[in-house]
């Protein structure tokens, strides 16, 4: 893995994000995350859609929970043209089982636990802990990069409204 250089803090430490940082204006790299059955599902089978990519490091944390809410409920105000995946290192059971209790319906979770193919290829992999940084990505139809946020402490939401406004143009 190629260290991107990149730091951020976590609960006030210094952390190194390592993998490929992502740019606004590169073509999103296709990757394979696991769906909550356990699936493998990939960024290009989402060809097509604007996709707003919500990266956290863990839903069993009060942050991730309520960027999970609001990306949900943000997500009905949405275009089918626009979909909202979340992404973790979390296992695909957690993931399960926090969307059914809180009834996160419109956004889609995944997991990147197994072979952190997301993480390395866009830079959101937490050396130090195996998480995932939190932040954004928001990928065109055509697959190109054009929004990214890297959000400089972890125990920090990120911009939901520039994330969503940069969705909401592409459209």
């Amino acid at each position: 893995m190629n260290k991107n250089n990149k730091k951020v803090t976590f609960k006030g430490n210094y952390i190194t994000l390592v993998g490929n940082e992502a740019k606004v204006n590169d073509v999103a790299p296709d990757f394979t995350v696991l769906g909550n059955a356990l699936n493998p599902v990939k960024l290009s089978d989402y060809k097509g859609k604007v996709v707003v990519l919500s990266i956290f490091p863990s839903i069993d944390t009060p942050v991730c929970a309520t960027q999970n809410r609001t990306f949900n409920k943000e997500a009905g105000n949405l275009t089918e043209d626009i979909v909202i995946l979340g992404i973790s290192n979390d296992l695909p059971f957690a993931l399960g089982r926090f969307c059914g209790a809180e009834g996160i319906d419109k956004v889609e979770t995944f997991s990147d636990h197994k072979n952190l193919d997301f993480s390395t290829k866009y830079g959101f992999l937490i050396e130090e802990l195996r998480l995932l940084a939190r932040g954004t990505v928001v990928i065109d139809k055509e697959g190109v990069i054009k929004y990214i946020e890297y959000v400089a402490e972890a125990t920090d939401e990120p911009n939901y409204e520039a994330a969503l406004n940069a969705a909401k143009e592409l459209v």
